[in-house]
C-alpha cells in the first residue's frame, strides 16, 4: 500500500491555466520523479480557488501552505526546499501590500477573511473530476435525504422557507418558481440549468462548473424530485470547453454510481441529465430564448405569459434556474432552511458570488454574505484600486446593471438596495473603475455590446439601442449637441417600457445610471468638447508645461513630428499635427505634459 505524505493542489481553473498552471504541473511531475518522491507526493488538479490575480496557485498539504504566481522555473526549488527538506519557500508566499508581511495560509489573507464560501466551498479544494472527493465532502447526502426522508412538496417548502432567490439576475424566489412548476398540469416536466454566462467580466458560473460540477448536478436532481421532472438540461455556452468536459465527466460518474438515471438510490425516482452547448448568443441567457435554442430553433425570446413554469420546453412545464442557484440547494437541504435564512438580510438571504474585475488589485472570485457593503468588497476583499488611483465607479450586474459612484460605496449589496439605486444584482459581475475612466465611454461600451447581441426580434431593442449607440458615439467623438441628453433619456425610457424581453428592457440601464450619477461628464463632452477623464481620444488636447527640461524624449517618441523645441528649452506641441496617440505623455520623465 502506497504511503502519501503530501498532497499538492494545483489550480486548474481557466484563469490559472491561462497563466501557466499546466506547465507547472508537468514540471512538478517530472521533478518529483527525479527526486524519487513521485510515490510519496500526490498532485491534484482543482477548480478555481478564487484568487485569480495571484495565479497560478499551488497549495501543499498537510501544512496548507499557499503559494502564489508559481511558474515552471520555480518548481525545482519548490520540490527541493518544501517537499524534500520540509521548509517553506518564502519568496512564493503572498505578501500583504501594506504590511509587506508574508502569509503562508490562505485563510489569513484579507481576500478570504470576509468571504463566506458555501457555494465555492469545494472549489480549489477537491478534484472536480473525481466523484469520490465530492462524496467525501458530504456530496449527494442532500439528494439522499430528500429522496428518503422528505416528500417532494416538503422539499419545495424548505426552499421557500430558506428564502433563496434566483442568482441569475432578477432575484425571483426560487421556491415559489419550483411550486409553480410542481403544480402545473401535466406528467412530463423538465429542469433546466441556465449556464449561458455572457456578461462581460463575469465568470462565476464557469468557475463553479469547472470546480464543483457535482454540486450543480445534485441541486438539479433535487429540483427534479421536488417538481416531478425526470429529465434535465444544462445549457452551457460552447466557449466553456473545460466546464463542458468536467460536466460530462461528472454526469457519467453520477450515472455509474446510481446517482443519476433510473431508480436513484432505490427510491423509484428517475432523473436523466443532458448537456446542450449554446453558440454563445447573449440573448440565449433569456429563458424563453434559451428554451428555443435547446429545441433546435433560433434563440429568440417570446412573449410571456405563458411562463416556462406552465409552458416551457416543448410546451411542457419547465423550471429554469442558473448555476449558482442550483449550487445553493444541497446545503439548504443538508443544513436546513433556518440555517440558510440566518445569513444575509431580511429579503436577500444567503451569499452571493461576485467576479471582481477592472481597476482593482485583487481580481478574482469572491463569495460574500448578502448585505455586505460595496466598500468592503472593493477595499477589504478586492484590495483597493490599482496604482493608488482614486475610485470612480463600479459597474454591477453587467450590461443589464448600472454604474454606481463613490457616494454609494456604503450601499448594502442586496437585491432591493441595488434596484433602488438604479442598478441590479445581475449574475454577479462587478467591474471597478478609477479616475481615468470616462463614464460616457463606459455607457457606450455596454450599449455597443447589447446592441450587437440584440436578437433583432423587437423594434425597441433592435432600433432603439442602435439610435442610442449612435448618439453616444457622436458625443465621445466630440460631435455631441444640445438635446442629446434628453433624447437619450427619452429613448431609454421607451425601450425599457416596450422591449419584448428582460435583456432589451434592461439594455438602457448603464446609460440611465451614468446620466443620473455622472451627468456633468456628459455635459462636459457636449458643451465644452472636453473629456474630464482624458479617455476620449477625439477630445484630448496635449500641452507641455514649464516643467519641461527640454530633454527631447517626447520629440523622439512623437510619430507625427508634432513636437518642436531646442535641447534644454521648453518644447511645444502643434495641435494641428498631433494625432493624440499619447506617446509623448508616456515618455516624459518630468510629468511636464498634460492631457485633458
Amino acid at each position: 500500500m502506497e504511503h502519501i505524505r503530501a498532497h499538492v493542489l494545483i489550480c486548474a481553473g481557466t484563469g490559472c491555466v491561462s497563466s501557466g498552471s499546466k506547465k507547472v504541473e508537468a514540471a512538478l511531475k517530472e521533478e518529483l520523479v527525479k527526486k524519487g518522491l513521485d510515490k510519496e507526493v500526490k498532485i491534484i488538479e482543482t477548480g478555481c480557488h478564487g484568487f485569480c490575480e495571484m495565479g497560478p496557485l499551488v497549495i501543499i498539504y498537510p501544512e496548507g501552505t499557499f503559494y502564489v504566481r508559481v511558474q515552471e522555473s520555480d518548481v525545482p526549488e519548490l520540490v527541493e526546499t518544501h517537499l524534500y527538506k520540509g521548509r517553506i519557500v518564502e519568496r512564493l508566499l503572498y505578501k500583504e501590500p501594506i504590511t509587506h508581511e508574508k502569509i503562508p495560509n490562505y485563510n489569513e489573507l484579507a481576500f478570504y477573511k470576509k468571504q463566506m464560501r458555501y457555494v465555492l466551498a469545494n472549489c480549489g479544494h477537491i478534484n472536480p473530476e473525481d466523484i469520490k472527493e465530492y462524496i467525501a465532502e458530504g456530496g449527494y447526502e442532500a439528494l439522499g435525504k430528500a429522496l428518503t426522508q422528505m416528500k417532494s412538496e416538503e422539499v419545495v417548502e424548505e426552499i421557500k422557507k430558506a428564502g433563496l432567490r434566483g442568482r441569475g439576475g432578477g432575484g425571483f424566489p426560487t421556491g415559489v418558481k419550483w411550486g409553480f412548476t410542481r403544480n402545473a398540469p401535466g406528467t412530463k416536466k423538465y429542469v433546466v440549468c441556465n449556464a449561458d454566462e455572457g456578461d462581460p467580466g463575469a465568470f462565476m458560473d464557469r468557475s463553479v462548473l469547472e470546480g464543483d460540477p457535482h454540486r450543480v448536478i445534485e441541486g438539479m436532481a433535487i429540483c427534479g424530485y421536488a417538481i416531478g421532472a425526470d429529465e434535465g438540461y444544462v445549457y452551457v455556452r460552447a466557449e466553456y470547453p473545460l466546464a463542458i468536459k468536467r460536466l460530462k465527466t461528472a454526469i457519467k460518474q453520477a450515472e455509474e454510481m446510481g446517482l443519476l438515471g433510473e431508480n436513484i438510490l432505490g427510491s423509484g425516482f428517475n432523473f436523466k441529465l443532458k448537456i446542450k452547448e449554446g453558440a454563445g448568443a447573449f440573448v440565449c441567457g433569456e429563458e424563453t430564448a434559451l428554451l428555443a435554442s435547446i429545441e433546435g430553433k433560433r434563440g429568440m425570446p417570446r412573449p410571456r405569459p405563458p411562463f416556462p413554469a406552465i409552458s416551457g420546453l416543448w410546451g411542457k412545464p419547465t423550471n429554469i434556474n442558473n448555476v449558482e442557484t442550483f449550487a445553493n440547494v444541497p446545503q439548504i437541504i443538508n443544513k436546513g432552511a433556518d440555517w440558510y435564512a440566518s445569513i444575509g438580510t431580511e429579503r436577500s438571504k444567503g451569499t452571493k458570488v461576485f467576479a471582481l474585475t477592472g481597476r482593482i488589485n485583487n481580481t478574482g472570485l469572491a463569495e460574500v454574505p448578502m448585505g455586505i457593503t460595496m466598500r468592503e468588497i472593493i477595499y477589504e476583499i478586492g484590495g483597493g484600486i490599482q496604482g493608488g488611483k482614486k475610485f470612480k465607479a463600479v459597474q454591477i450586474g453587467g450590461p443589464s446593471g448600472g454604474c454606481l459612484p463613490e457616494s454609494m460605496l456604503d450601499l448594502p449589496v442586496d437585491y432591493d438596495s441595488l434596484i433602488k439605486a438604479g442598478a441590479m444584482m445581475g449574475s454577479g459581475g462587478l467591474v471597478v473603475m478609477d479616475e481615468t475612466t470616462c463614464m460616457v465611454d463606459v455607457a457606450k461600451f455596454f450599449l455597443n455590446f447589447t446592441q450587437a447581441e440584440s436578437c433583432g426580434k423587437c423594434t425597441p431593442c433592435r432600433e432603439g439601442t442602435k439610435r442610442m449607440l449612435e448618439i453616444l458615439t457622436r458625443i465621445t467623438e466630440g460631435n455631441g449637441r444640445q438635446g442629446d441628453i434628453e433624447l437619450l433619456e427619452s429613448l431609454a425610457k421607451n425601450i425599457k417600457a416596450t422591449a419584448l424581453c428582460g435583456l432589451g428592457q434592461t439594455a438602457p440601464n448603464p446609460v440611465l445610471s451614468t446620466l443620473h450619477y455622472f451627468r456633468d461628464e456628459y455635459e462636459a463632452h457636449i458643451k465644452e468638447k472636453r473629456c474630464p477623464a482624458g479617455a476620449c481620444s477625439n477630445l484630448l488636447l496635449y500641452s507641455i508645461t514649464d516643467a519641461c527640461k527640454g530633454c527631447g524624449l517626447c520629440k523622439k517618441a512623437c510619430p507625427a513630428e508634432a513636437i518642436s523645441g531646442e535641447k534644454k528649452a521648453q518644447h511645444e506641441i502643434d495641435s494641428a499635427k498631433c494625432i493624440k496617440c499619447g506617446a509623448c505623455f508616456e515618455k516624459c520623465p518630468f510629468k511636464a505634459i498634460l492631457k485633458g
